[in-house]
């Protein structure tokens, strides 16, 4: 299927792994050109030039070093797009992390931090891109948040909390946004099979295998489908929400879950 992304330009955050990276891969095979972002900039090159081989008709890249928390360093990212690529398309805001810890271990300076990352993350490359994608005719953003945005867990409290804010922003830009004929949805996920688990799994020091150790946490956890997803599973709704191919859904949401939320 062709979803007509070729030759479009677009921007992602937290590019050099997980979902980021997978999102990258997808659009480049789709023959889009990427402008990737990630604060460790030598890994983020090594693995886009990896994806970018072996693809007929892969697009272009363009590698930058940044921080989504830090205003200028996104200004830099948009305006490199524009200036090595020719313009902005769409923007995929991927950069994220969780807190595991409770409300009682948590500091305030780790809220702050939260509520930064997951609010600024988002708002800095908002600001820096609609001018460019206002002129698109194609002018579209994914905000990559979790189903914890609207089913809080305990063991993740500000995390949760910060994710239900950014649910909540990412609406009300689908308003604003939308008078420059831009749009914006938000794909949220569940427990996807990225280094954070692989990490995990190692900390645990069990004897179970990784597939026995990830099963029992889904089954945990109460995923469905009694598994942990993949970066691709999540790439693929991504993708297809940048699409021209979408081009009327805007402001909505995809839970990529496994069937792990609760919530009607």
């Amino acid at each position: 299927m062709d979803l007509g992304l070729r030759d479009r330009v677009v921007v992602v955050t937290g590019a050099s792994s997980g979902v980021g990276l997978a999102t990258a891969r997808m659009l480049l095979a789709e023959g889009a050109h990427v402008a990737a972002c990630a604060r460790d900039t030598e890994r983020l090159r090594r693995v886009l030039a990896e994806a970018q081989q072996g693809v007929d008709g892969a697009g272009r890249v363009l590698t930058v070093g940044g921080d989504v928390t830090d205003a200028a360093s996104m200004q830099t990212l948009v305006d490199s797009a524009v200036a090595e690529l020719g313009g902005v398309d769409a923007v995929v805001c991927n950069a994220g992390r969780s807190l595991m810890a409770t409300i009682d271990d948590t500091t305030d300076d780790q809220v702050r931090d939260e509520m930064e990352l997951k609010l600024f993350g988002v708002l800095n490359v908002v600001r820096a891109a609609q001018p460019h994608l206002a002129k698109s005719d194609v002018g579209s953003m994914v905000a990559v948040n979790a189903i914890l945005a609207r089913q809080p867990e305990p063991r993740l409290a500000i995390t949760s909390a910060a994710r239900a804010a950014l649910l909540n922003l990412t609406r009300t830009l689908s308003h604003s946004l939308g008078a420059d004929g831009i749009r914006i949805n938000s794909v949220l996920l569940g427990l996807i099979d990225t280094g954070q688990w692989t990490r995990r799994f190692e900390d645990a020091e069990t004897e179970l295998s990784y597939e026995e150790w990830t099963g029992e946490l889904a089954a945990d956890r109460g995923v469905v489908l009694g598994r942990l997803g993949t970066a691709d599973e999540v790439a693929w709704p991504i993708v297809s929400l940048l699409s021209p191919l979408s081009g009327y859904t805007t402001g909505a949401c995809i839970d990529v879950g496994g069937g792990v939320s609760r919530y009607v």
